[in-house]
C-alpha cells in the first residue's frame, strides 16, 4: 500500500499534522519509536487547554483522538532508514519491514547535548530545566541558577529574572566584562565564578571549593540536533549551527528534497509543546495542499 503520507514522530508535531491529513480522509501512516523529547518530566505546562496534564496522559489522549480516524495505520517501531522521491518515498523500520508513501514528514524531535556536569543529565526535566515557560512557575518564586554555556547565558539569565531570584553560574565557560557584571548588578542577578562541581539533591550545585547552593531549579541551554539521522541520509540541508542544529525548511515546511517535509524540534529553532502543535498543523495542511496540486494521474491514496 503507498501512504499518501508517512510520518516519522509520533509526538505533538507528527501528531497535530496527522490529524489535519486525516480530516481530509488521506492515508496517513506514522512511524513511532516511543521516545519523546519530554519524557523525564511530570507535567505539561504552558499548553492552553492542557496546562499541567499529566505529560503521558496529554500524549495518550492525543493519540486517542486521531486513532478514532479510519484512514490512520500506527507502526510502533524505529524508522532507520528514508529513501526515493517525490511520491515515491520508502522507509524502513528495525523489523526490516518497508513503507511507501508519497510523502515523508519527519517529526522526530530532537536530543539534547548538556554541559558535562555531574549530576546534571540525571535531573534533566526535573530540577533542571530548558524552558522558563514550561517550568518556571512550578518553581514558586525561589531561588534560579543559570548554568552558563557561553555569551547567550546572559540573555537567560535576565529573562528568568520573572521566575526568582537569580543566580548566574559561569563555570568557566562565560568570561563577563564590566558593563555586563554592571548589568547583572542592577538586575539583582548573582554571579558565581567559581566551577561547579556537581549537581546533586532536587537542584543544588556543589562548588569545587566545597561549597553547597540550594536552588530551586537549575536552567541551561543545550546544543540540539534531530534525533535520528534521517533527514542528513534524505539529503536534506541542515542548518549546521554550532549549538541548533534543525532541517532547513520553506514556509511550507518542504526540505530542500521535494515532498519531505520537517515540522516540530527537528525544524524549529525554539521549541515547545504548544509550538509543535501549531508547526505540526500548519505541516499537515500544507502537505495535503502539495497532494490536492499533484497531477491527478498521482491518484489519491
Amino acid at each position: 500500500m503507498a501512504y499518501d503520507t508517512i510520518i516519522i514522530g509520533g509526538s505533538h508535531a507528527g501528531m497535530s499534522a496527522a490529524l489535519q491529513l486525516l480530516r481530509a480522509r488521506r492515508q496517513v501512516l506514522v512511524i513511532d519509536a516511543g521516545a519523546p523529547r519530554n519524557r523525564f518530566a511530570d507535567r505539561a505546562h504552558s499548553i492552553l487547554g492542557a496546562d499541567g496534564m499529566d505529560r503521558a496522559a496529554l500524549l495518550a489522549e492525543s493519540r486517542c483522538q486521531i486513532q478514532r480516524y479510519p484512514t490512520l495505520t500506527w507502526v510502533e517501531g524505529l524508522a532507520t532508514d528514508v529513501q526515493g522521491s517525490l511520491d515515491d518515498f520508502h522507509v524502513t523500520t528495525e523489523d526490516g519491514a518497508t513503507h511507501q508513501g508519497r510523502r515523508v514528514l519527519l517529526a522526530t524531535g530532537v536530543a539534547d547535548r548538556l554541559p558535562d556536569v555531574e549530576g546534571l543529565a540525571e535531573r534533566w526535566g526535573t530540577g533542571v530545566f530548558h524552558c522558563p515557560y514550561c517550568h518556571g512557575y512550578e518553581l514558586d518564586q525561589g531561588p534560579i541558577a543559570t548554568l552558563a554555556v557561553g555569551a547567550r547565558s546572559l540573555e537567560q539569565a535576565r529573562l528568568l529574572t520573572d521566575w526568582g531570584p537569580v543566580t548566574l553560574l559561569t563555570n568557566q565557560a562565560l568570561t563577563i566584562d564590566r558593563a555586563s557584571r554592571q548589568e547583572m548588578d542592577e538586575r539583582r542577578i548573582a554571579i558565581e565564578e567559581t566551577p561547579v562541581a556537581r549537581v546533586t539533591g532536587q537542584a543544588t550545585v556543589e562548588l569545587t571549593d566545597g561549597r553547597s547552593l540550594p536552588f530551586a531549579g537549575i536552567f541551561t541551554s543545550c546544543a540540539t540536533a534531530p534525533a535520528t539521522p534521517l533527514a542528513r541520509q534524505l539529503g536534506c540541508q541542515l542548518s549546521e549551527l554550532p549549538t541548533e542544529q534543525y532541517v532547513v525548511t520553506t514556509d511550507c515546511r518542504e526540505t530542500t528534497v521535494p515532498g519531505a517535509y520537517a515540522c516540530g524540534d527537528t525544524a524549529l529553532e525554539h521549541h515547545s509543546i504548544s509550538l509543535a502543535l501549531a508547526d505540526g498543523a500548519w505541516a499537515g495542511s500544507q502537505i495535503h495542499h502539495s497532494l490536492i496540486e499533484a497531477p491527478l494521474s498521482a491518484g489519491k491514496g
